[in-house]
């Protein structure tokens, strides 16, 4: 009762404000998907606001990914402050056009309210931030995908690989980044090399 409450409050004000993350807005039908885009994936998903969906909603626009654990006091927070760099060093023609995804490790720990108390804590803006959960498979199939490995461990922590993913509108791998405080240059670079969305 408290998750379907916190869900219908959390709707109800970014219905108010007339924003929705990147995961809730409508995505027009478009040409099918090549089969190296990660959209192709049928597993489901929920974000942080309670919207249902697969990744293929995503579609439209890069997107920055990174894999992560709400609770991390090392890695994962540089690796959200290198993607928050990402955005704030971003040219003016692709402000507002790029997307960024955050995706939990910890099926467990990671709930709704949890991703969305993480949001709030990190101010990372509705508009262009999308944080996902999934089931413990469908977590392990995309780090697969995304060539990110981890590993938890018996006090619940997670080794991770530290690894920043540029996919471009269509989901397609274009650009990865490996290691923590990397210069931001180089996925910019990625993304401008990419078609205009």
């Amino acid at each position: 009762m408290k998750t379907f409450l916190l869900t219908f409050i959390l709707l109800a004000g970014l219905n108010a404000a007339e924003d929705k993350p990147p995961c809730c807005r409508e995505v027009a039908a478009e040409k099918p998907l090549t089969d190296k885009s990660l959209y192709q994936i049928e597993s489901k998903w929920t974000s942080d606001v309670g919207c249902e969906v697969k990744l293929g909603v995503l579609r439209g626009r890069p997107q920055v990914v990174a894999m992560f654990f709400a609770s991390c006091e090392y890695a994962c927070p540089v690796i959200v402050e290198n993607l928050k760099e990402i955005e704030r060093k971003l040219p003016e023609g692709l402000r507002g056009k790029v997307d960024f995804l955050l995706v939990s490790f910890d099926t467990e720990r990671d709930t709704t309210a949890v991703l969305h108390a993480y949001r709030e804590k990190q101010t990372l803006s509705v508009k262009n931030w999308t944080l996902l959960r999934g089931s413990e498979d469908d977590v392990r199939e995309l780090s697969a995908l995304l060539g990110v490995n981890y590993k938890k461990d018996a006090k619940g922590q997670f080794s991770h690989s530290n690894l920043i993913t540029v996919l471009d509108a269509e989901g397609v791998i274009a650009f990865q980044q490996t290691g923590l405080n990397k210069d931001a240059a180089e996925t910019i670079a990625a993304l401008q090399k990419l078609p205009a969305p």
